[in-house]
């Protein structure tokens, strides 16, 4: 979610501002501390407790927009002003949460919140301190995009995360992805320029977010590692002579090509680190797999002794039953007589088959299912791997396009081609002869 807080004054105005009629649907959804029960009056009281005090801005407004493909119940607006009034230290105070729904330039319906707070802490008779407020909300908002799993904005994401040293293989796959945000570029020389005082200083901050100070043909100039090229007065917001003042002469730079070289290199060098984590976690899926395939092997293999045992075990039982139906001495000389022997015996025989054949398609049946289970894990493992090995191969392609030489060895390449196709078209070409391959050449 996005937060914007501000302190603030003007209690009737920002009742009248929450109230709006632009909006398609306005709730008051909490109004907690406040004798009064509307926004009006609620905010007017804490204008009159202010007057006891020297504080002009007695409220703290705070906005809370998700994005608009996020889905949020009014519970996770809730919760959002609650952690932003832990974090700001306005537990207790008297509370007014407002929600608005208004449709977008899409035509959408869209809801939004926004939480006041009154500052004046009635016992004390002072206002609540809010130091770093914008800081603060912005770590909140980072985790709220987190907890909501919502996609952060590249502003959010932190200077040392956007380090082309220190980003992630999902990072690095999103910013090929992604066109680069104008706002977020201008931020990252806007903040270097802030916190540097020297061109040292302005250089290693722009490192930090993966820029290569350079010298350009008009002056000082940042470079990235597709060799894109940024004019510093221009991003930072600064007239190019106060940029020399700060600055000096930019002749002792690097120049563009070195810069991009410099700043591809640390790119690749990170890629490399990638790939190589890439590796071991594949190498490590391998051995899971292995490992697994073993243990499958050994439950197959004692589930099919099991059935061995129980099928041994069944004919025993069953040909004791078979040949007890023979009966010897005067009986069996009888049967021998009357033929009954002969259909025993038969009987016998067809249930030996019969069994044989049930025993033949219980063991098919589990070498079936063994089958089965051996290819549904190996489909499992190569699917486990899938991720890693094209990661693998992306990140090696990468790499390969951001090595220094890589460019001009492909112009090399595309020039020896282009004269090789010239060449071989200006060659004189034998004329084909009707009558049959000719001897006197």
């Amino acid at each position: 979610m996005i937060l914007h807080g501000n302190q603030r004054g003007g209690a009737r105005d920002l009742a009248v501002h929450l109230a709006k009629p632009e909006n398609e649907r306005v709730d008051v959804h909490e109004l907690r501390g406040f004798i009064a029960d509307d926004l009006q009056g609620a905010f007017q009281e804490s204008y009159a407790i202010s007057r006891a005090t020297k504080c002009k801005q007695h409220l703290f407004s705070l906005s809370i927009n998700p994005p608009s493909s996020a889905e949020l119940a009014p519970e996770d607006f809730i919760d959002a002003a609650d952690q932003v009034e832990k974090r700001l230290g306005l537990e207790g105070q008297p509370r007014a949460i407002v929600f608005h729904e208004k449709r977008g330039t899409d035509g959408e319906l869209r809801r939004h919140a926004h939480a006041v707070w009154c500052r004046i802490d009635a016992e004390t008779m002072t206002a609540k301190q809010l130091s770093f407020s914008h800081e603060k909300l912005r770590e909140v908002s980072r985790e709220l995009h987190i907890q909501h799993d919502l996609q952060m904005p590249p502003g959010l994401i932190h200077s040392h995360d956007r380090n082309p040293r220190n980003f992630t293989l999902e990072q690095w796959q999103q910013c090929k992805r992604a066109e680069k945000d104008p706002r977020a570029v201008k931020e990252a020389f806007q903040d270097s320029w802030a916190t540097s005082d020297s061109t040292t200083a302005f250089a290693h901050a722009l490192e930090e977010h993966g820029y290569f100070l350079a010298k350009g043909r008009r002056g000082h100039i940042a470079v990235d590692y597709q060799g894109e090229a940024y004019a510093v007065s221009r991003y930072v917001g600064v007239k190019a002579k106060d940029v020399r003042a700060r600055l000096g002469d930019a002749k002792d730079l690097p120049s563009v090509e070195e810069a991009h070289t410099k700043a591809a290199q640390q790119v690749t060098d990170r890629l490399k680190e990638l790939e190589a984590e890439q590796r071991r976690e594949l190498e490590q899926k391998r051995q899971q797999a292995l490992v697994e395939r073993e243990r499958l092997k050994a439950e197959q293999a004692k589930e099919a002794e099991r059935l061995r045992r129980q099928q041994d075990e069944r004919q025993r039982l069953e040909e004791e039953a078979r040949q007890a139906r023979i009966r010897h001495g005067l009986f069996g000389l009888w049967d021998r007589l009357t033929g009954r022997r002969q259909q025993t015996e038969t009987q016998n025989r067809q249930e030996a088959e019969q069994a044989q054949e049930r025993d033949r398609k219980q063991a098919d049946e589990q070498a079936r299912i063994r089958t089965a289970e051996a290819q549904r894990q190996r489909e499992q493992a190569k699917t486990a791997r899938a991720p890693h090995i094209e990661a693998v191969r992306e990140l090696r392609t990468d790499i390969r396009q951001l090595s220094p030489h890589f460019s001009a060895n492909a112009d090399e390449r595309s020039k020896a081609y282009i004269e090789e196709q010239r060449a071989n078209a200006n060659m004189p070409r034998r004329s084909r002869s009707r009558d049959g391959p000719s001897f006197d050449r």
